[in-house]
């Protein structure tokens, strides 16, 4: 088991000051959230103040941002950290997508596939010269040039992990992610008898086992 510090804050120097007081007291990762700034400036500031923890986004919200946005943002945090970087996503809930960032809203578990998928094709374009051709329903990419493609990392491939609350989205995270965060309301009996069942049906349909994927839980302290 692992234990993750949540940073909350938006001053910089609080995110500097909580990162590396998380890291001396033994924490195993420090994770940002999508609430009042964005996760992905939290992060890189959090990764200046550390060596050894875990990093993560917990999570950023996909839809308004392009794939290639959050490709080379999530590139950026990963090679920055030697690797400490993991980019969890979600699609937040049709009213947020439409009301609170303007963007349109479609079923989400096929496009949160598509989404995942395209990330992977940009980063192997990056670390192994594959030319970049990604055709599907919602997301298009087949161009990139030496001028706009970084630095090959050297690293391991960039972890990618979910928000999943729904059977859907459960059953996805485990045929094409590295893990899940589940909701903080979630129960134990809903663990037990719907997320893990989920994802274990996901986790056969792609013919891996349950030690190659990551569930991290949470809730709250009264």
């Amino acid at each position: 088991m692992r234990i993750e510090h949540g940073i909350r804050s938006s001053n910089w120097n609080d995110i500097r000051t909580q990162a590396a007081t998380a890291e001396s007291q033994g924490f195993d990762g420090v994770v940002t959230f999508e609430l009042n700034n964005d996760p992905f400036m939290s992060l890189a500031i959090a990764t200046t103040a550390t060596q050894r923890v875990q990093l993560g986004t917990a999570i950023a919200v996909c839809f308004p941002r392009s794939p290639m946005v959050v490709a080379h943002s999530a590139w950026d945090l990963h090679t920055q950290s030697s690797g400490r970087f993991t980019l969890g996503l979600g699609t937040q809930v049709k009213g947020h997508n439409e009301r609170r960032f303007s963007v349109p809203w479609s079923p989400p578990q096929p496009r949160l596939r598509e989404y995942i998928q395209a990330l992977r094709a940009i980063w192997r374009c990056w670390e192994n010269d594959e030319a970049l051709d990604y055709r599907g329903d919602h997301y298009q990419f087949t161009l990139m040039t030496p001028e706009f493609s970084p630095e090959k990392s050297n690293l391991h491939a960039i972890p990618v992990t979910i928000a999943a609350v729904g059977p859907a989205m459960l059953r996805l995270a485990g045929q094409i992610c590295d893990g899940v965060r589940l909701h903080p309301f979630a129960t134990r009996k809903y663990i037990t008898e719907i997320a893990l069942p989920e994802i274990q049906s996901g986790l056969v349909k792609s013919g891996r086992d349950r030690s190659s994927f990551e569930v991290w839980g949470g809730g709250f302290v009264a």
